[in-house]
């Protein structure tokens, strides 16, 4: 069986991190630069393929909320032929393979075929976009922990318990909530959490492209209407935010333009 599995290829599922390519990790890096054909991801960096071989063959896979996007089975399908040719496929996906990012499905899938799989993971934009405004996502003072959590289940079933959530007294950051601001706002607000909680939302960040808002819960949705920041962005709920660089004495309504 081992014989066959390095005979066959392997797939690389390969955080790209937020954005910048300077925040990929070395061993990312090296994955691209031995890759046969590689399966980006539509929010990955495309400057990030720079440190891919000449040959290296580039098939877009995007997948995005709200907009047309190539099927995951499509994906693993995919992975598994170039695979079963022999090739090094590394699957680019932006972020960290783990953290909403499919790595669990399409790791699985693989291996219940005999294909081996490596995992790198990346920096995640929960974490770059709290850092990109001088957030801290834990605090001595304000917060013990951190949970990551998305905006939106793959089901009713799947909702997040907002009003538990609110109840942890834990920093949130929400992948995937832009859409959903006002379902999420009266979730938390529903579980107690106090209306003038300070809010952060960071689009692109790690771009030069970058935009945030600060604001705060009782505000945030027609504060994030009003500052026309859309996706990809965090949603970053906690004291924790206070610690923002241009948070200021009133600590609501803040927006910046990064740059």
């Amino acid at each position: 069986m081992a014989q066959a599995l390095m005979a066959q290829g392997y797939v690389t599922l390969v955080g790209a991190g937020p954005g910048d390519p300077d925040l990929l990790t070395l061993k990312a890096v090296k994955a691209i630069a031995a890759a046969d054909v590689v399966l980006i991801d539509d929010l990955v960096n495309p400057a990030i393929l720079a440190h891919a071989s000449p040959g290296v063959r580039v098939v877009e896979v995007g997948k995005r909320g709200g907009c047309a996007s190539t099927p995951q089975a499509f994906i693993e399908r995919l992975m598994l032929a170039e695979a079963r040719a022999g090739l090094h496929v590394v699957r680019l996906k932006g972020g960290d393979p783990y953290l909403f990012g499919r790595g669990g499905e399409e790791r699985a899938y693989l291996r219940s075929h005999g294909v081996r799989v490596e995992v790198v993971p990346g920096i995640s934009s929960g974490l770059a976009a709290p850092t990109a405004v001088g957030v801290p996502l834990t605090h001595r003072s304000w917060s013990q922990g951190a949970i990551f959590v998305t905006g939106h289940g793959k089901d009713a079933a799947c909702e997040p318990n907002w009003a538990a959530l609110a109840q942890s007294r834990l920093t949130l950051v929400i992948y995937m909530g832009v859409a959903r601001v006002a379902a999420i706002q009266a979730g938390l607000l529903a579980g107690g959490m106090a209306p003038g909680t300070p809010v952060a939302v960071v689009q692109s960040a790690s771009l030069d492209a970058q935009r945030q808002l600060l604001s705060t819960l009782q505000d945030l949705p027609l504060a994030l209407q009003a500052s026309g920041l859309g996706s990809p962005s965090i949603i970053v709920v906690g004291e924790v935010v206070r610690c923002a660089d241009a948070w200021d004495a009133h600590g609501a309504n803040a927006l910046a333009a990064a740059g």
